[in-house]
């Protein structure tokens, strides 16, 4: 697949906001720098005004572009990957890094271009909750998995069975090495959307969804239709700002608000499908 690469020279605290306002518009990938962020998008889905539009609450913000037809996903990401540690327990790291014995867990993730690599903070809010969640023996739905860094937690803390999809090609790829690589067995990997994929007919004990804010909304229903009575909904890829559109939209569908974590401007949520009386 060809792309577009977005070089763009803004401050380093201006980062998080830039790739929120892209990620809404189709941009699939970041790399940070100390003073630009590149910004990596389908050819097909390239168009110089709506990157005009979001760029105009960012004065001053100039930018470069490049088609790039043939992309080393590898090269691009090892330049700027690190391990990451979340919680002090989980430790996430490339194949070309160290282990770290020591981790209670250790998550490998193959550095492409999937989202998720547990470096931006919605991923490593989603691990967090995780981490404090019961899952042993649970079934678990990982809607818009990425790297499938979330599946593999959930089999690492003991679910049972874990459908994971995701509605890029490159995306489901990338998943099915990460689920290779850690030796995972309970996940299944398709390829579509939470409307097209197959899943089980019985509901599901944990859903995961780490998207953005226009799909979780118009996915809502979905969610809370395939979650058991007393499951739990984790759900991130979203501004702090936009948590009481996304509170009453999970309240809506039958969902009972439980607490919320926040890193920067990111958040996370926690919701619970309302027992029938």
């Amino acid at each position: 697949m060809e792309y577009i690469e977005v070089n763009l020279k803004a401050p380093a605290e201006w980062h998080e906001q830039l790739v929120a306002a892209l990620s809404f518009i189709d941009y699939e990938g970041f790399v940070e720098e100390e003073q630009q962020l590149k910004a990596y998008i389908p050819l097909k889905n390239w168009s110089p005004e709506r990157l005009q539009e979001a760029l105009q609450p960012f004065e001053g913000v100039e930018y470069t572009i490049a088609e790039l037809p043939n992309v080393n996903w590898n090269e691009v990401w090892e330049r700027s990957y690190e391990p990451v540690w979340v919680e002090g327990r989980c430790f996430i790291r490339a194949s070309f890094h160290e282990a770290a014995p020591q981790a209670e867990y250790e998550i490998v993730i193959t550095p492409k271009m999937a989202f998720g690599t547990g470096h931006h903070p919605t991923t490593g809010l989603m691990l967090a909750w995780q981490l404090e969640l019961p899952q042993e023996g649970k079934k678990v739905l990982d809607a818009g998995c990425g790297t499938a860094i979330l599946s593999i937690m959930a089999e690492k803390r003991g679910a049972q069975r874990i459908d994971a999809y995701d509605i890029d090609d490159w995306a489901v790829e990338n998943a099915l090495e990460n689920v290779y690589l850690n030796r995972c067995e309970r996940i299944f990997v398709q390829q579509g959307t939470v409307r097209s994929v197959k899943l089980e007919a019985s509901p599901y004990d944990l859903i995961l969804a780490n998207i953005n804010r226009n799909v979780l909304l118009d996915e809502m229903p979905d969610y809370a239709r395939h979650l058991v009575m007393g499951g739990d909904l984790l759900l991130s890829g979203f501004l702090a700002d936009d948590m009481p559109l996304i509170r009453q939209a999970a309240e809506a569908n039958g969902l009972v608000f439980v607490a919320m974590k926040q890193k920067n401007e990111w958040a996370s949520a926690h919701f619970i499908k309302k027992q029938e009386a």
